[in-house]
Formats: C-alpha cells, structure tokens, sequence
C-alpha cells in the first residue's frame, strides 16, 4: 500500500469578488494546493472550496488559515470545521493567531485556547459591524450618506438625453435629476446598449 504524502494546503476566502487574496497567501507561505473562495462566510452551503478542501485532506496533512475569521463566522461554526478537519487526522494551523490544532491538541488546554481565540474574534466582527452601523447612521444624519445608487427610470433617462442633445452639460442634468454623473453616465451607457440591441433584433 502506497504511504500518503503529507501535504500542506491553504484555505484562503474573501466575502467579495472585488477582493483580493493575496495578503492571505503571502501570510500563509508555500503550500502544496491552495483552496480559494470569494464569497460571504455566512452559511456553509455557499463555501464549496472549504468543502473541498476537508473532502482533500488526508492524514497528516495540514491545512494553513491566515486568520480564525477567514474559516469561519462564529465561534460553533469554527469548532465544527476544526473538529471536521482534525477527525481526518488533519491539523489546522491559524498564521495570525500562531496556533495549531489537531487530533494530537484535544486537551483541555488546547480546547480552551480554540473556544477564547475563536469567540475573541467573533467579537471583534461584531465591533466592526456595530462601528459601520454607527459610522452610516452619524452619516445618514449629517446627509452624507448615499447607500446604493439610484436607478433611473426610462422615462428619467429620457429627459436626460432631450436635455444632453439641447447642449446642457451632462454635469448639470444630473444635478437637476438629483443623481450623481457616474449614475448619468452608467444610464445612458445602458440605454445605448438596450438601444442597439433592440436595432439587432429587427
């Protein structure tokens, strides 16, 4: 029977696409296979690369997480995937936190440092997520907050281009549409679009 290579893997996720991952990477160093995911750490169902990587890991392997928030949302869910990955005789090694866990640290010890690291960084998500919460409610007070921008309706768009063809600037017919330019001009970019597909398909 051929003896198992151990290996050592990287687990690397972002919660966007737009985000990048190589600071995690630079973190954990060398490794035999990377496992990468751009999506929200919320539910488990979503995060296919983590379930591929603990389907890869054989024992003896060892699977490098940059930090404790990027294998999991809480403190239960941490623990499960640690005790998923250690039942295959794997280890887990926290780059940021500079801990190792395994079938060989289920001591006492070793499960207090998880459950303490772990809810430590469940808490500090929760103080990032209540300072945004404050910082958009301040700015939503003080009128400096825009959320999401504003579609226009065809009927705005329109009324833009009439406007844009009588030579008033596209600066000034945003601020009368009560818009930003980037939304004028991502409106009109798209009503061009639709415009000559629509001509296509005649």
């Amino acid at each position: 029977m051929t003896q198992h290579k151990r290996q050592s893997v990287a687990y690397v996720r972002v919660s966007t696409a737009d985000q990048n991952l190589a600071r995690q990477l630079e973190a954990i160093g060398p490794v035999d296979r990377v496992f990468e995911e751009k999506v929200s750490g919320g539910s488990r169902a979503d995060r296919t690369a983590l379930a591929e990587c603990i389907r890869y890991v054989r024992d003896g392997d060892s699977v490098r997480v940059s930090s404790m928030d990027r294998l999991a949302r809480s403190l239960r869910d941490l623990r499960d995937i640690v005790d998923e990955i250690s039942a295959k005789g794997a280890s887990v090694t926290f780059v940021k936190e500079q801990q190792t866990y395994g079938a060989d640290t289920g001591d006492a010890i070793g499960q207090l440092m998880l459950n303490l690291l772990g809810a430590f960084a469940e808490f500090e998500r929760s103080l990032i997520r209540e300072r945004q919460s404050e910082g958009i409610r301040i700015a939503k007070e003080a009128g400096r907050y825009l959320g999401r921008a504003r579609k226009l309706t065809p009927e705005q768009v329109g009324k833009a281009c009439g406007l844009i063809d009588a030579g008033i600037p596209k600066t000034v017919v945003a601020r009368k549409l009560g818009i930003n330019r980037a939304t004028l001009y991502r409106a009109l970019a798209q009503s061009a679009a639709e415009g000559a597909t629509s001509r296509e398909g005649n």
